[in-house]
């Protein structure tokens, strides 16, 4: 049996959205195919044993759980070594198979964690520290967009220091470039935490100050009066896309609240298009995971224009949701892979590519 440590939580604006995710992983894994041991990331960076009930997770209750227990943990250390002699205790001597990280945002799929994770020498569910950095940051991602051929509405960035001292210059900017209404983001954050849609110059003072909150580079792009749509990606050197979805947001745009707050946006799956539509889209999803050098999973989003029925790419997740709603695992249950195989089926491609990629160091 093979043992997996599923890592939880983290220093991120989206931690409640981690532990709702990493609940579902837990209530839909094989136990009797993987030994599980489970980790919690607490929001000032600490690493809890966690091993209890895990309807626990969902209000936070799991982190007084595991402070009851942590005098008989030993603590992390700064050292790949001792974090690995540390996860090693979490699974009482047994050697650690792959580590899914059910974790989203800053300091999780940045290529932060990965890394730490490589220095450790332990296989992980998703892309690399390059794909996953390349594709958290989303002006990078656009970049690399472009330099595939995919369509894209058209962008700039700001530094946040520049929103108090030359507001009037991005907003005239703004303006000439993209027109009003246009959306605003961090560039490195999910789950639509801090994006806010401006109409005018004042709600672009105010979605620039709220974007700034979570991140130093901000996002302003074009809106696009588009369906959104969804695509999966599973694999590693020969990736599949998933059947298409739609969502049709609750909100005036699919924001954190729409997502997992008032469970009112409606999902549909398959979205209704044309095969051709959806099998280029498909083909987008496909060629902007190898473009930014993804593997494991990933859940790219597009625009479909109304009037035009062109398609753009939004943006490309490489930890995507979980949760009972997450379009992710629904798109490939509507291809025929289960939620516990999906699961199996990341590990198993987890151990794959930490295979394929072992190199030679003498």
């Amino acid at each position: 049996m093979k043992t997996v440590l599923i890592l939880f939580g983290g220093q991120s604006s989206e931690h409640e959205v981690s532990r709702v995710s990493a609940r579902n992983v837990l209530a839909n894994i094989d136990m009797d195919k993987y030994h599980v041991v489970t980790v919690g990331i607490t929001r000032d960076g600490r690493w809890l044993l966690f091993d209890g009930p895990i309807e626990l997770m969902d209000d936070g209750g799991w982190q007084a759980y595991a402070e009851a227990k942590q005098h008989s943990q030993t603590p992390v250390l700064l050292s790949p070594f001792s974090l690995r002699e540390f996860v090693l205790s979490f699974s009482k001597g047994s050697k650690i198979d792959a580590v899914f990280t059910v974790m989203h945002g800053i300091n999780a799929e940045d290529g932060t964690l990965q890394g730490l994770l490589e220095l450790c020498g332990l296989p992980y569910v998703g892309s690399g520290v390059l794909g996953s950095s390349m594709s958290m940051d989303k002006e990078i991602s656009k970049l690399i967009f472009e330099k595939a051929g995919i369509p894209q509405g058209k962008y700039f960035c700001v530094d946040r220091n520049e929103v108090s001292t030359q507001i009037d210059d991005i907003s005239r900017k703004v303006e000439a470039y993209l027109g009003f209404p246009c959306f605003v983001k961090p560039a490195n954050a999910g789950s639509s935490v801090g994006v806010s849609k401006a109409k005018d110059a004042e709600e672009l003072r105010k979605a620039l100050e709220e974007a700034g909150r979570f991140d130093k580079k901000i996002l302003i792009e074009q809106y696009i009066n588009g369906r959104e749509i969804e695509c999966a990606v599973l694999g590693n050197d020969s990736p599949k896309a998933s059947p298409v979805g739609e969502i049709t947001p609750s909100n005036d745009f699919y924001d954190y609240s729409a997502k997992y707050l008032d469970n009112s946006s409606v999902c549909e799956i398959p979205a209704k298009l044309s095969p051709e539509t959806a099998g280029k889209i498909q083909e987008y999803a496909v060629t902007a995971f190898k473009a930014l050098q993804c593997s494991g999973l990933s859940r790219v989003d597009f625009f479909l224009e109304r009037t035009t029925g062109e398609i753009f790419i939004n943006e490309i997740n490489t930890i995507p949701g979980f949760t009972s709603i997450s379009m992710y695992p629904m798109l490939w249950q509507e291809a025929g892979l289960s939620y516990q195989n999906l699961i199996s089926t990341l590990i198993e491609l987890a151990i794959e590519r930490f295979e394929s990629t072992i190199r030679a160091i003498d």
